[in-house]
């Protein structure tokens, strides 16, 4: 009598989850009229030292060209946990307490997953 053989299942290996762990904030600020320079030195400094932080990936400052008291912030961090700590650092603290007499409405932020972020400038 011939032996069956038995078939041996392959298990299909489950694919790691490869899903991006950065995190992206997008910041709108609008400030009140006579603070712009005062909003932008104060950013400046804010951005100088963010991009030394451990995980972040870009700190971009932008002035819109329409309305000169309009601002964004584009914070691009490895890892939530990482852009969690830059709300503990020194630099960030002084620039809240620094520009929240210059806000002419609440800043707003949106979450996003970044898809793709270019490595050159």
């Amino acid at each position: 009598k011939k032996k069956k053989k038995k078939k041996k299942k392959k298990k299909k290996k489950k694919k790691k989850n490869k899903r991006n762990t950065m995190t992206c904030t997008v910041v709108h600020v609008w400030v009140k009229p006579g603070t712009a320079d005062a909003f932008i030195d104060a950013t400046r400094e804010n951005a100088k030292e963010s991009v030394k932080e451990d995980g972040n990936i870009r700190f971009d400052f932008m002035q819109s060209k329409d309305d000169p008291n309009r601002f964004c912030l584009v914070e691009i961090y490895a890892t939530v946990e990482q852009q969690a700590k830059h709300k503990e650092t020194s630099h960030y603290l002084k620039w809240k307490a620094t520009v929240a007499d210059m806000m002419a409405q609440p800043r707003q932020g949106v979450k996003h997953t970044p898809l793709f972020v270019p490595s050159k400038l």
